[in-house]
């Protein structure tokens, strides 16, 4: 997670995280969107070195549908963001991914979550933050090795 915030990709990932909250404001959960407290900070969602740990793991995001997702955030905006931006985090690094820094690859994988989500609220939630990951990801680069080589 704190690689977001060392090699300055918040942009991709706040865009993705805009546009994956923005679904959940259309629809059924229009409504609980609106009684929602306004966000204090919806710019910038990289975690802090001083912030509480979060109160889940990934391993508990995996099974959340997208309002399963909404429900235990508190319906709040900036919670749901740092669950999406733990999903987009595991998937990368599940798949070798790099998440490029571009804005334009973070609004195009936001609009694919908003899409996907507002076609059915009962998907898993990391199904689609996974399938925006591997639309806009590119192959992280290869290591160097250290040792000698094998023979």
């Amino acid at each position: 997670m704190t690689f977001f915030a060392k090699s300055g990709r918040s942009i991709h990932t706040l865009v993705l995280c805009l546009a994956a909250a923005g679904m959940l404001s259309v629809g059924t959960i229009a409504a609980a969107a609106q009684q929602s407290a306004q966000s204090t900070s919806p710019a910038d969602i990289r975690p802090d070195a001083t912030e509480a740990p979060h109160p889940w793991t990934v391993e508990q995001l995996l099974p959340l549908t997208v309002s399963e997702a909404w429900q235990m955030s508190g319906k709040n905006e900036d919670k749901f963001f740092d669950m999406v931006q733990d999903l987009a985090a595991f998937s990368a690094k599940k798949r070798n991914l790099v998440l490029p820094e571009d804005a334009a690859a973070g609004q195009q994988a936001g609009e694919y979550i908003k899409q996907q989500a507002k076609q059915d609220h009962d998907q898993l939630l990391y199904a689609v933050v996974d399938q925006a990951v591997r639309k806009v990801g590119k192959p992280a680069p290869a290591q160097a090795s250290t040792g000698s080589p094998e023979k």
